[in-house]
């Protein structure tokens, strides 16, 4: 009994500021998105909030584009981070590893905000790339580089990277090497060694990396905003003009939800196509 009651009151402050920050905000802007207004202007209970993201074509267009985007910036980020993570982790020695590893995290010691205006100061008209691209005679005028897709994602990957090589890293230095000597052996390949054995073994860290960098991408508003520019499309962009442009809050917190329910969706689907299970990849 002594030792539950510690627990529970160690507990309580944590739950306390869960309830308050987390639940409570969100069953109010709950029954806020099924509110709206009827014709004499009085609030009425209504799914016309819901209604309105499938009627309207721009929005459910922009949520399907936003989340493809997700999707390949999820990938992408992968891609990138796991030749990092496994050279991390089973090719120098621990010394340079934490060493790597410190490199990887002091970029994420500055705010997210100081990391795209620094990308965005290399990346615009007059600077960083342009100056030496003119000054090696590459080019004759300077290249418009941000305010496209392409800047955009490559944002994305960048704040995302993190949240999906420490998963990495985390499984593969569970894998025993003497599982790949043995396949060396054996004589399989590089690829198949790679993914016949690495790949299926540090499923459950690709799936979790997978999930976080996912709904970061998908909820996020600076990167597409301040590198994809006005033509961005992003549906945290409809979220934020509902609430702030329109002080519709009535749907603008319709569509908070719709985006919690269908990125949701998204990852039970993603999680039921590849046979992965959540309680394993967030162990």
């Amino acid at each position: 009994m002594a030792g539950r009651l510690t627990l529970y009151i160690f507990l309580a402050p944590v739950l306390l500021w869960l309830f308050l920050l987390i639940v409570l905000p969100h069953i109010d802007l709950f029954f806020i998105s099924l509110q709206a207004e009827n014709d004499m202007g009085d609030m009425v209970w209504s799914l016309s909030n819901y209604e309105a993201f499938f009627t309207e074509k721009i929005y459910w267009l922009t949520f399907l584009r936003t989340a493809v985007y997700a999707i390949l910036t999820t990938i992408l980020t992968f891609l990138i981070t796991f030749p990092i993570a496994f050279y991390i982790t089973k090719v120098v020695s621990l010394r340079v590893s934490g060493f790597f590893t410190i490199l990887l995290l002091v970029p994420f010691w500055v705010s997210e905000l100081v990391r795209i205006y620094g990308w965005m100061i290399l990346l615009r008209e007059s600077g960083v790339f342009n100056h030496y691209l003119m000054q090696l005679g590459l080019i004759d005028k300077p290249i418009e580089m941000l305010y496209n897709d392409i800047s955009m994602i490559m944002g994305l990957v960048y704040t995302s990277m993190l949240f999906m090589v420490v998963p990495l890293i985390s499984s593969l230095e569970g894998l025993d090497d003497g599982l790949i000597e043995a396949a060396y052996d054996l004589g399989a390949s590089k690829i198949v060694i790679i993914w016949k054995i690495v790949i299926p073994y540090i499923m459950p860290g690709i799936t979790s990396g997978s999930i976080v960098v996912f709904m970061l991408t998908l909820g996020n508003y600076l990167t597409p905003n301040l590198m994809g520019g006005k033509n961005s499309l992003w549906f945290t962009e409809q979220i934020y003009n509902q609430f702030i442009a329109s002080f519709n809050w009535n749907q603008g917190a319709a569509f908070g939800f719709l985006l919690l329910i269908l990125s949701t969706l998204i990852i039970w689907i993603g999680l039921k196509v590849t046979r992965q299970n959540l309680s394993r990849a967030l162990s």
